[in-house]
């Protein structure tokens, strides 16, 4: 089954017509199109999935995924084009290039926690780059997957793109298959499975990951904006964000100014029963549920904890004098709960963030530049942003991802057409002048050490 799934897909890749940009360009602009006319349809069904309000499904999932068609409508055919690059003087009768190829077949492994943007964003990068897809969205986020699937088979032929759908088990059966590129956004317990497979077939391949993103908070912060901003970005999507701040490492100095503050701007946004706001987001299924849950057990909460088990909602909750022995601080969180640690000297925040290192992303707030750059410059993540939280991943002209054990690759914009391409060298000679040199035995060993 999935090995005529990917034959149909090669076939139409060595029809050529993917390497044709004007081909790409009219498939996006067909994109676009569909999606703008199923606009409601999505806003709806993300509200059925994840109980999350218009305003932020169309902010955090629709409005992303149009700018990302509007950038490569823009500028995919300056990204298609062969660069003439430099050849050394020895050469000098060469010319050499460098060219962008697609990968072919590629497989897009999307998550449920953004359904439609972490779909469409890598499918754009892939169809920019002249590749076939084949998709398969999560099975936990149903009703996004149903319109995801509507608008792919409506824009693309099923040769060229198409949707899959099923569990863990499609995506090794594809893998087994031979596929030429895998893209995978998920947990990173999937992505070691995921790279195992593909490690058989030598199939090259991204993974976006997760972790524990930490939240650094300094003695010269602006207290009043930083707790603002750590509790849009911490409950965005009640946290199941995989760039959302995973625990707070603040200075022992200002942490109860910070926890009041938190406090006090959940209950500006949420009011004091969020549990009761009709649009306030669920856990998306009964098993990330109670894993959350567990987090907090024996646990001291400051703030928050309640629950609807029949709704899979739980409330912003605050968790302070954790140990980095506890199970809230060696899992990533996906959930709306903070752990607040505090720290003493800038030691102390190197050896916390070494028990999760690698993080997928990292926030830093702070007056102190150097503070800021010290951190920068010493501790690995995969990316960044300083005295906000969230919006690097909105600004596509800088790359996203991870590395260790939050992922490989980078991907947005010039980044996306980068990954889902290979990057070809190409040496030309003018057949004119021949280097005689090269043919001789040590008699010209002089000479060529010259060179």
């Amino acid at each position: 089954m999935y090995s005529d799934l990917i034959e149909s897909k090669r076939k139409f890749f060595k029809m050529g017509k993917t390497k044709d940009v004007s081909f790409r360009i009219s498939m996006l602009k067909k994109l676009r199109a569909c999606i703008l006319k199923y606009e409601n349809d999505i806003l709806h069904s993300l509200e059925k999935d994840l109980n999350r309000s218009k305003f932020v499904t169309y902010s955090a999932e629709i409005m992303p995924v149009l700018k990302e068609i509007n950038y490569f409508i823009k500028n995919t055919k300056k990204l298609s084009k062969v660069k003439r690059k430099k050849t050394p003087f020895v050469f000098f009768s060469y010319k050499s290039y460098e060219m962008k190829e697609p990968y072919g077949v590629c497989l897009i492994v999307s998550p449920w926690n953004y359904p439609f943007l972490l779909t469409f964003s890598p499918l754009i990068g892939a169809i920019s780059s002249g590749n076939c897809v084949i998709v398969k969205p999560s099975e936990y986020s149903v009703h996004t997957t149903k319109i995801i699937e509507k608008i792919i088979d409506e824009v693309f032929d099923k040769n060229y793109c198409e949707v899959v759908l099923g569990g863990g088990d499609v995506v090794e059966n594809i893998i087994q298959n031979d596929v030429d590129f895998i893209f995978f956004t998920g947990s990173s317990k999937v992505g070691q499975s995921i790279m195992k497979k593909a490690s058989e077939n030598l199939t090259p391949i991204a993974l976006e990951l997760g972790g524990k993103s930490p939240c650094i908070v300094d003695k010269t912060a602006n207290i009043d904006k930083t707790a603002k901003r750590i509790v849009w970005g911490k409950m965005l999507n009640a946290g199941q964000t995989c760039i959302a701040p995973d625990y707070v490492l603040v200075d022992a100095k200002v942490k109860d100014k910070l926890v009041k503050k938190l406090i006090f701007y959940t209950e500006k946004f949420f009011s004091k029963s969020p549990l009761e706001i009709k649009n306030y987001p669920k856990i998306i299924n009964e098993k990330h549920f109670a894993r959350a849950l567990k987090l907090i057990e024996n646990q001291n909460v400051v703030y928050g904890g309640e629950y609807n088990r029949r709704e899979l909602k739980i409330s912003p909750t605050y968790v302070t004098d954790v140990c980095m022995s506890d199970k809230i601080m060696k899992e990533e969180i996906f959930a709306p709960i903070l752990p607040i640690v505090t720290y003493n000297n800038m030691d102390a925040i190197y050896g916390i963030v070494e028990y999760n290192k690698n993080p997928l992303a990292m926030y830093i707030f702070s007056r102190d530049r150097r503070f800021i750059n010290t951190l920068v410059k010493n501790i690995p993540c995969g990316n960044l942003c300083i005295n906000d939280t969230i919006l690097q991943v909105s600004n596509y002209n800088i790359p996203f991802g991870g590395r260790g054990k939050s992922g490989m690759g980078v991907y947005h914009g010039e980044y996306s057409y980068n990954l889902f391409s290979h990057t070809k060298g190409v040496f030309k000679s003018n057949n004119i002048i021949d280097i005689s040199i090269r043919y001789k035995n040590d008699n010209n060993l002089k000479i060529i050490k010259k060179f």
